[in-house]
């Protein structure tokens, strides 16, 4: 059931919502993410720079990081695993758990990506000023 009209509330403008605004300008990062970074997906990237972050993580914990569900970070995990990326391995006190990391081969992919990371999100940002672009970003976190 829908709530009652309320006569006070302006026309729902599709163009005006946040969900439609923040797509569009997912879809604008993405699409200058794939032309500069064409190696690998974001969310492929986003698990190489928790594991250079963080380094070696348990699979359940480098989903989490990288705000991704069990199945999506398992199946990113194989793919960049098939391509010698990363590796994988039971936790020696739970082998249940698996521990991801890097190969060097994946730490010097991250590190030959790392300055076209920089620039998605500078160009990503370009429309707004310093000033903007800071509190934009500080607004994202508040919502994330």
């Amino acid at each position: 059931m829908t709530d009652p009209v309320d006569d006070d509330r302006p026309p729902y403008r599709l163009d005006d919502q946040v969900g439609f605004l923040l797509r569009r300008a997912s879809q604008r990062h993405l699409s200058i993410f794939s032309r500069k970074i064409p190696e690998l997906t974001s969310m492929q990237f986003a698990t190489l720079a928790k594991l250079n972050e963080a380094g070696a993580l348990s699979q359940n914990a480098l989903g989490r990081l990288t705000a991704m569900d069990a199945a999506t970070i398992k199946g990113v995990v194989d793919r960049l695993g098939k391509r010698g990326l990363v590796q994988t391995e039971n936790d020696k006190t739970d082998r249940r758990r698996t521990i991801v990391s890097l190969t060097t081969a994946g730490r010097e992919m991250f590190d030959g990506l790392e300055a076209a990371a920089h620039a998605v999100s500078q160009e990503t940002l370009r429309p707004l000023s310093d000033a903007d672009q800071a509190i934009f970003l500080h607004l994202l976190r508040k919502l994330t």
